[in-house]
């Protein structure tokens, strides 16, 4: 019979390409399932797992992007010596394994490195019939068809199991030794490798039990980082997290909290962040995320909370801007301002004191509320609620309309990654610039919407960091030995109380580096007289003192290069405080009294529809800003009565009603109204 040679050919060029196709779709299988037993990580700035994903065989499994050669080698040596030159089958080794059936060789196990990948792979190690070893084989021929030797290296490498729900080099390497793959030592290589074999009883786990807890645990889902993911992971994600420093960070917290705890303050945060990138180094969220207790699988970083004194220095910044200066002169005594609800609020210090005329440089700087509640009415509430909407692109958790003036004494709400982000425009010269937490920008735009502006000028910044860089003018309030002092002198801060003590708050910095601290309950309840400084400022002090000792600190310094000094006087010439600051143009004498001088009111005690309790033993002390005339009656009466000149006088009233009381001196008179009421 004549053979057709084209026919011939043409049949075996198409079973040819149907092999290939064949094998190509296997490989293809192959592959999907590789990767799909792929743990997605997060990764730390410093290229260290934070966290993986388990696989859907249970393990952790993140994988290497290239094999170390010294692993590389060592598993070639005993495993396959001659993987580089078969293609896929060892036919020296099957011949021996024959013999050893005969007795005549001690050869027992035959599998190249690619037909354990294809095994391990289609998870059929342990399933050793003659059907699957028989679809092994084209598994294998496939995977050497389509990839590279060192692809299926690096295949293997990744997807061999090694014991305790560690697959793959990486994670083997860490979770036994703590070790990156390539610092492995020959003695720990020489362990993996006997492990390979027999991964339930030859793993080093006894030997470094602690290692394997310790890797365990950190891949238990992160409580700051899965409240921002709110997905499973797809992907390997590297961080700006520095994770050693974040828990030593953590440790400062818990250590410190156990302590507070006794003042009934439960749960803390901390956010700190490398400047001037605004990369976030250490975000801790809880104390202890591992307890159910307390609130502690509450991410306290997010969560808004009233921010006390901290929003003062954002309010004196926009009175710097309209024209007050660090010398200009505030009375610090007792205001009368009405809410739209009709309500009189009287704003109070927390020492309850007043202290007369004092500059904005005392006031911020001891954190004076009744001098922060005149600046926020000097720049106007309308134009700082402006400032946070549209400048620094705040959202208000309620209508921003609903604090009023309560913004400057502390109601204002934001949550501590916030205030943190909105606080870097100090150290930052005025800049506000995005947040950064993922290297991959598409990511860190969705969790972080970008910004990048100028939200003031550098000059009206530098009086701020000038103010609240000064420790010394803040003794006052504060003492001269706390945990707001530190041995370097380039630093800033301002700290924060709430009301009942609900809330402590302090955020400092440095140009390098800026640390924020929250101390509270998470379920809003009081604590037991936990200031700013003694809560939040002892977690600060520390934190500080360890990012000062890190190479974050760059020792940078402040720049003051548009401030000036002024030594302030009141009209009488005298010397009213130490040495103050302003800008190179400043109209000294203007930018001084400019609040002073729009004050009209000559009355300061009491205030206009004051109303007052009435008994037998009723007074009312009367006072002005200058020497007047005081005249006063009641709206039953027609008649006016003078009771005294000066600046002080007191009045007691014969019965209950409504009187008119007129203050007159030679520039101005003011007339305003009281009540006094029986007690129901």
């Amino acid at each position: 019979m004549k053979i057709n040679f084209k026919i011939a050919f043409g049949i075996l060029g198409l079973l040819l390409l149907v092999g290939i196709f064949v094998l190509g779709f296997l490989n293809s299988q192959m592959q999907t399932i590789y990767q799909a037993n792929q743990s997605f990580s997060i990764i730390d700035r410093n290229n260290n797992i934070i966290f993986s994903q388990k696989n859907t065989k249970g393990n952790y499994a993140p994988y290497l992007d290239s094999v170390p050669d010294n692993f590389k080698n060592a598993l070639l040596q005993k495993e396959d010596k001659y993987f580089y030159w078969h293609f896929g089958f060892n036919f020296l080794g099957i011949s021996q394994v024959a013999l050893n059936k005969i007795g005549l060789s001690q050869r027992q196990g035959s599998s190249t490195i690619t037909q354990q990948l294809a095994k391990t792979i289609l998870s059929k190690e342990n399933q050793r019939t003659l059907s699957n070893k028989f679809k092994e084989a084209f598994y294998t021929l496939a995977l050497e068809t389509f990839n590279s030797k060192e692809k299926i290296l690096q295949m293997y490498i990744n997807s061999v199991y090694f014991g305790n729900q560690l697959q793959g080099l990486k994670s083997a390497s860490y979770g036994y030794f703590n070790s990156n793959p390539e610092n492995l030592t020959p003695e720990q290589i020489n362990q993996l490798l006997l492990t390979i074999n027999s991964p339930t009883n030859s793993n080093p786990s006894k030997d470094y039990q602690k290692n394997l807890s310790n890797f365990l645990d950190s891949n238990k889902p992160i409580l700051e980082l899965t409240s921002y993911l709110k997905s499973n992971i797809t992907k390997d994600i590297k961080i700006s997290i520095d994770n050693e420093l974040n828990n030593k960070i953590r440790e400062i917290v818990l250590q410190n909290i156990e302590i507070l705890k006794t003042k009934k303050a439960k749960n803390a945060s901390v956010i700190v962040l490398s400047l001037p990138s605004n990369q976030i180094l250490s975000m801790i969220g809880s104390p202890d995320p591992s307890s159910n207790s307390d609130g502690y699988q509450i991410n306290m970083a997010q969560v808004p909370r009233q921010i006390g004194s901290t929003v003062k220095p954002f309010i004196y910044l926009l009175g710097f801007e309209k024209g007050m200066r660090p010398y200009t002169l505030i009375d610090d005594r007792e205001y009368k301002y009405s809410t739209e609800d009709g309500y009189s609020i009287y704003p109070t210090n927390s020492d309850n004191k007043y202290r007369g005329l004092i500059t904005a440089h005392y006031g911020l700087s001891n954190s004076i509320n009744t001098l922060a509640v005149k600046a926020l009415e000097f720049v106007g509430l309308d134009n700082f609620t402006n400032f946070l909407i549209k400048k620094l692109n705040y959202t208000p958790p309620q209508a921003i309309g609903q604090y009023q003036i309560g913004i400057a004494l502390g109601s204002l709400e934001m949550s501590l990654l916030d205030l943190a982000h909105y606080s870097s425009i100090f150290p930052k010269q005025g800049m506000l610039n995005e947040l950064e937490l993922f290297d991959d920008k598409n990511l860190n735009e969705i969790y972080f919407p970008y910004t990048n502006k100028e939200v003031s000028q550098k000059a009206y910044v530098e009086l701020i960091n000038k103010i609240l860089s000064d420790r010394k003018t803040s003794i006052d309030q504060f003492g001269a030995k706390s945990d707001l002092n530190l041995q370097s002198q380039n630093y800033a801060l301002k700290t924060g109380t709430t009301l009942d003590f609900r809330d402590s708050w302090i955020v400092g910095y440095t140009p390098d580096f800026l640390v924020a601290v929250w101390v509270g309950n998470a379920d809003n309840s009081a604590t037991d007289g936990v200031s700013g400084q003694i809560g939040a400022g002892k977690i600060w002090n520390q934190i500080m003192q360890l990012m000062l000792a890190s190479n974050y600190n760059l020792n940078s310094k402040f720049d003051f290069k548009d401030i000036i000094e002024f030594l302030p006087r009141d009209k009488a010439g005298k010397n009213i405080n130490n040495i103050q600051y302003g800008l190179i143009e400043d109209n000294f004498e203007y930018a001084q009294n400019i609040i002073i001088n729009q004050d009209n009111e000559l009355i300061l005690n009491p205030h206009d529809n004051d109303v007052f309790a009435f008994d037998q033993n009723s007074k009312l002390f009367l006072q002005a800003k200058e020497s007047v005339i005081w005249k006063i009656k009641s709206l039953e009466s027609k008649t006016w009565q003078t009771i005294g000149t000066g600046t002080k006088v007191e009045f007691t009233p014969k019965e209950k009603g409504d009187y008119q009381i007129t203050a007159s001196s030679s520039k101005q008179s003011q007339t305003i109204l009281v009540h006094f009421i029986l007690q129901p």
